[in-house]
Parts: C-alpha cells; structure tokens; sequence
C-alpha cells in the first residue's frame, strides 16, 4: 500500500516554486544564485477602482464622449491630468481624482486603477534558479535539511536559530525571551498561552518553531506578523525526536521557516529549510513510499500521536481494530518500546 511522506531529513534536494499572486515582472535569470532575502519578483496592484462616467458629467452620448477622451487604456495619468474636455464658450472637464492606471477608457466611461501598491517577492531559501516561470516567478532548488510540519501562518522569514527547547517536552513562555534573541528564529516548545506568542512578535523575532500549540490560539498565531512552524499538532504535543534531534543539531545555522498552509491537493507543507554545504549531488525528495517492514513511520492520530515508530510487519488483509473497525494495518514499535497495532492510515513515512 502506498504511504504518504512526511520529510525530516538531514540532507536532501528540495525544490520549490515560489510565485507572484499576480502577474508581475520576473528580476532574477536562470542559474542565478539567490539568498533567502533577494528579491527575485515583483509586481504592482491598486487598492482601489474609480469609475469616471464622462458622457454624463459631459452632458453628451457616449459615442460623443469617446471622441473627446484623451487618454486610452494602459495610459498612467496624474492627479489633476485631463480626461476629457467638452465643447462650447464654458467647457466642463474631467479630470483624473488621483494619480493612477487606466484600465479601460469606452463607452462613455473611463476605469481608473488608484493607490498603487508595490509587491516583492523574495527568495525565502538560499538556493539556484533552475526555471523562471514568465511574469510569475521562479522555481530554485536548494541542498539542505528538511523539516516538515503540520500546520503554519502563512509567513516565511529566515535567521539563525536559537535553541530554547532544552527538551522535546519543553513549554515555550514569555519568560524564557529577552533582547538578545531579538532578529533569531527560536526553536521552542509547546505553546499554551498567548504571551509567549505577544513577547515574540515584541522582539521582532524571525520565525518560531513550535511542537504543538492549544486550538484557542491560532486566531492568534495567525495574526502574529513572524512565521510559525507546528511540527506536530494541537494541544499538549511534545516534537517528535527526529524533527527534535535534527533542529536541535543545526543551532546557530542559517535557517528558513515557511509557514505555508498545508494543502493536499498542492502538495504544499510548512517547512523549516536548513541550508548546507554541498560535496555530492544530494538525494531527491520522494513523496509517496510503500509501507513495509523497517519503515521508520509517524503517528498520525492518537493515542501515539506523533511518536516515531518503526513498522515490524505489515498485517495481510484486513485487521479488526479495538473500535471494531477493519482496516488494513501494521505492527509498530515505538521508540519507548510500546508495540502497537495500527490503521495505516493513522501512519506516515517519515524519510
């Protein structure tokens, strides 16, 4: 039975598209070598939509108003400038209420876009283009560790990693910050109260990387203007050892932390991206595997869930289960010793 991937691996090559919402203009070539806070995009977008009904402040048709407009599609105007202008000894004009683009200028009507806004887009990890995608953006690939998890707040940044989590088990608090990690990434632990999350955004850090964090305060976390990695779920989760042993081993390293939302469909997953020195070609990532004995897997459900564990047997057939369900199942052994019998649904390869 095929498995899906949950990736914690110390060495891999990770490829990743990163693209403009909108149409923009691409500024970096291929083979370029980029660093997470290059900016390889970007593009411009009105906040707002001014409609200029010419014939009726003209007091003419609109096909007369078409032919006294000055100004045609595409055409950037200044506050003040002309639109149109009528006729007779006292002439009424019209004249653009804001600097701005005009998107289409017809019927009588002109269409302004105002309030231009500016949109960059960074490279998020250090890495090479190996594509420019036209208008859009890029897709680099990179050599490093890879730590994925479950849930982000749809932030990136980069900076050095700090360690705050002496233990899998740790609690992130408020306390535990001061100025001198102002501008890191911190790597903690369980978050069970807002105020950690408030002290962090008060350093301006750069990313947080969590175990688990209470339901209650995701609206928050969502808000918080740093990205926030949760390596394993909701509640009162320690992290998982491999995603621990790795992160814990990489202090002091440039990291990225892309708290994307999770999407099956895409593929797309929060990550934490540690870049690292390349002597040989790294391996590809691989997304789907087969359950098999020796697999090293990940609870997905509780009661285990996100225990690392290794599978010991794949059960033939159909299993009943203590709810009374039948599923296809395995045998795994934990890294506390536990055995277990569960659904392979309930599990994931980690690798």
């Amino acid at each position: 039975m095929q498995a899906p991937v949950h990736h914690i691996l110390g060495f891999a090559s990770i490829v990743r598209e990163r693209l403009l919402p909108i149409p923009g203009t691409v500024l970096v070539r291929l083979h370029q070598k980029v660093n997470p806070n290059d900016v390889i995009a970007e593009a411009s977008w009105a906040r707002e939509h001014v409609l200029l009904d010419v014939a009726q402040r003209l007091g003419v048709s609109s096909d007369a108003a078409d032919r006294l407009v000055k100004c045609k599609a595409n055409e950037r105007l200044v506050a003040g400038a002309e639109i149109a202008v009528g006729r007779g000894l006292f002439p009424r004009s019209v004249v653009a209420p804001r600097e701005g683009r005009v998107i289409v200028a017809g019927g009588g009507q002109v269409l302004m876009e105002v309030g231009e806004s500016k949109m960059e887009l960074r490279a998020g990890i250090t890495g090479t283009v190996i594509e420019v995608i036209p208008n859009r953006g890029v897709v680099i690939q990179a050599a490093g560790a890879l730590i994925q998890g479950v849930w982000g707040n749809g932030r990136i940044d980069s900076g050095l990693l700090v360690n705050l989590a002496e233990q899998p088990n740790s609690v992130f608090t408020a306390g535990r910050l001061d100025v001198s990690m102002r501008g890191f990434v911190i790597l903690g632990g369980m978050v069970k109260d807002a105020e950690a999350l408030k002290a962090a955004s008060d350093l301006s850090i750069r990313g947080l990387i969590i175990s688990s964090l209470y339901p209650s305060l995701i609206p928050l976390a969502r808000e918080m203007r740093y990205p926030i990695v949760v390596t394993d779920g909701f509640g009162s989760l320690p992290m998982n050892s491999a995603a621990y042993k790795l992160l814990s081993t990489n202090i002091k390293r440039d990291v990225t932390v892309n708290a994307e939302a999770r999407d099956r469909y895409s593929g797309a997953c929060p990550e934490v991206i540690i870049p690292l020195p390349v002597s040989s070609a790294p391996p590809a990532l691989r997304e789907v595997e087969t359950f098999a004995p020796g697999s090293q897997v990940r609870m997905r459900r509780p009661p285990a869930m996100g225990q690392i564990g290794s599978i010991v047997v794949v059960k033939p057939g159909l299993t009943t289960l203590l709810s009374g369900l039948r599923a296809p199942a395995a045998e795994v052994k934990l890294e506390n010793g536990e055995t277990i019998i569960a659904p392979l649904i309930n599990l994931e390869v980690v690798g």
